[in-house]
């Protein structure tokens, strides 16, 4: 993928990850960086992301939904052309709480894409990637929405589905 491309595709994903993902929106995420197969993210510190009132420190579906969303948007760097994915699988490793007050920056790489799926690594960390809160790998489905149970399908006894 040549530069102005890269550019191109990192504006249209900020853009679809704050309108259509709600959750992403509503945490303040945004995209900092990206580069082909690869970005990274920010989720800043707000009070309301708290998961233990106590301490302090965010919750961890906010550090999951940050590795979840910089890997998909890694996937998409990697393709050759946009197309529909879904989360197959994603491990999550916690290293170590967050700390309280600092912002979130999470980085994924797309390091294979087959003809349907793609795999991912990704670090959620405050200022050193090499000191991580929590770390991940994940697979995606490619071209999620292209399922179509076929005539001859329903034919052989699999039930039809609603508009289909």
């Amino acid at each position: 993928m040549d530069e102005k491309t890269i550019k191109e595709n990192l504006e249209m994903m900020r853009e679809v990850l704050i309108s259509h993902v709600p959750f992403a929106k509503a945490i303040g995420m945004e995209i900092l960086d990206a580069n082909e197969g690869e970005a990274w993210i920010r989720v800043p510190y707000d009070e309301k992301l708290i998961g233990n009132p106590d301490t302090g420190v965010i919750h961890g579906g906010v550090i999951t939904s940050a590795l979840d969303n910089v890997s998909g948007v890694a996937v998409q760097l990697a393709l050759p052309e946009r197309m529909a994915i879904a989360t197959l699988d994603l491990r999550i490793d916690y290293m170590k709480p967050a700390t309280p007050h600092k912002d979130l920056t999470a980085h994924a790489q797309c390091y294979k894409v087959t003809r349907n799926i793609a795999f991912v690594r990704g670090t959620a960390y405050h200022s050193d990637i090499e000191d991580p809160i929590a770390t991940c790998v994940g697979a995606f489905m490619l071209a999620a929405n292209r399922a179509v149970i076929s005539p001859d399908a329903i034919a052989k006894g699999l039930p039809k589905k609603e508009g289909i």
